[in-house]
């Protein structure tokens, strides 16, 4: 398996528990301490918009917690599995902004909800003073 560089902040228990994973599973990885290799660090942030830690740099892949994986397991599943996609980037891109998009809706839905949830119970006298308008 080709090196990975994983990128980490020294206060980060996370960070800690991936980089333990990585070791029990015989992954080689260079640590990269995002306050030592800030140039680098800015290059991933300015091109995913996220700065979260430990993010993984693997086979032209950038895996963040959170968005990519949920726990190390998940990540160490991901390395294992990465094989070169049957379908090309842009097919890809269209397809992770489908994703995106839906997942947008889903979370406004969630909201407008939420909130006709609260009109309900601040509205239970009887008296209509709040409304929630879905456009």
């Amino acid at each position: 398996m080709k090196k990975i560089k994983l990128y980490t902040s020294e206060t980060c228990n996370y960070c800690k528990q991936v980089k333990e994973e990585l070791t029990k599973n015989d992954i080689k990885f260079e640590e990269k301490l995002i306050h030592e290799f800030k140039e680098e660090w800015q290059d991933i942030i300015m091109l995913t918009g996220l700065g979260n830690v430990p993010t993984v740099v693997f086979k032209d892949n950038i895996l963040h917690p959170g968005r990519d994986y949920g726990h190390p397991a998940g990540l160490i599943s991901l390395l294992k599995s990465n094989t070169k996609p049957n379908y090309s980037e842009l097919r890809q891109t269209v397809e992770k902004l489908k994703t995106l998009n839906q997942n947008m809706v889903n979370a406004f839905q969630r909201v407008y909800s939420d909130l006709n949830e609260i009109k309900s119970k601040l509205n239970a006298d009887g008296e209509d003073r709040i409304t929630i308008k879905n456009k």
